[in-house]
């Protein structure tokens, strides 16, 4: 169509059924709309469809296409996001005292790579401070005790609230999130792990790697669930050893492999790419 239009990205998930395609491709037409890209898979072991739709359309009302979109689809109680592709996810950062990852999403999004807002940077330490001001990216230092973890976490939901996040993305922050607050933020924060799950669980696990003589290291960004660890992945990616590698050799390759693996995370979530399928995730990369 091009000018005059507005693009948009609307993802489905359902119940597979026949009739699901024709629905939406007809709320589509109804919309004047003209599919840029478009991708969908079903999960025969679960009966779940899933879509992923970039279109563009001369109706300049989200919730007038919502409401298209609706009255096509409602019949197959889908779950449905919308919205338009120049209106970026927003994405809270949060880190502890390790900056590559954080050093990494923000170089990335200075120059146009990853397709987000960042309203606020979350740390509880103050290490990070002088990188975010690098940035002009506000920083919000919230400490974190025994005694006080609640009232931190009920600071960071505030947050959350204050700033319309849309994802909450760890980039190292070493502190574990409570059941409640994974809960309530579900599928909507991304974790790095220091392993190709599953792995060297606890303290120093490159030390661990070195001890056991791993022949290959690698990274996991996956969703945060109570179940420390284990939730749905989204991104991984290996890089072999040799046995001439030390620790700190194994951690300077992992840095950059964690880098790596949260940065394409981040971007197939911003792009509306990751749909969670229960334990599993359908990326429409």
């Amino acid at each position: 169509m091009g000018t005059g239009v507005d693009r948009y990205i609307v993802t489905l998930r359902c119940v597979d059924a026949p009739g699901v395609i024709h629905a939406m491709a007809s709320a589509l037409l109804k919309a004047q709309g003209n599919i840029l890209e478009q991708a969908q898979f079903t999960d025969e072991a679960t009966g779940k469809f899933s879509m992923r739709t970039r279109f563009e359309s001369p109706l300049t009302q989200l919730e007038e296409v919502r409401a298209l979109l609706n009255t096509e689809v409602s019949r197959f109680d889908p779950i449905i996001t919308l919205r338009r592709e120049d209106e970026h996810r927003r994405a809270l950062i949060m880190v502890s005292q390790q900056d590559h990852c954080l050093a990494d999403l923000l170089y990335r999004h200075a120059n146009g790579e990853l397709p987000i807002d960042i309203p606020v940077i979350v740390s509880n330490h103050e290490n990070c401070r002088t990188l975010a001001n690098q940035y002009n990216i506000p920083f919000a230092y919230i400490p974190v005790t025994p005694s006080n973890k609640s009232d931190a976490e009920r600071e960071l939901m505030n947050l959350v609230d204050k700033h319309s996040v849309d994802v909450v993305v760890l980039a190292r922050y070493m502190q574990i999130l409570s059941n409640d607050f994974c809960s309530t933020l579900e599928g909507r924060i991304i974790n790095i792990h220091h392993s190709f799950l599953p792995g060297f669980k606890g303290a120093r696990p490159y030390q661990q790697a070195y001890d056991r003589g791993v022949k290959l290291i690698g990274a996991t960004a996956h969703f945060v669930t109570a179940d420390l660890d284990e939730g749905p992945i989204i991104e991984q990616d290996v890089h072999r050893v040799q046995h001439n590698h030390n620790a700190l050799d194994l951690a300077e390759i992992g840095r950059d492999v964690e880098r790596r693996v949260l940065a394409r995370a981040v971007r197939l979530y911003s792009e509306d790419r990751v749909l969670l399928d229960d334990q599993r995730t359908v990326i429409f990369a």
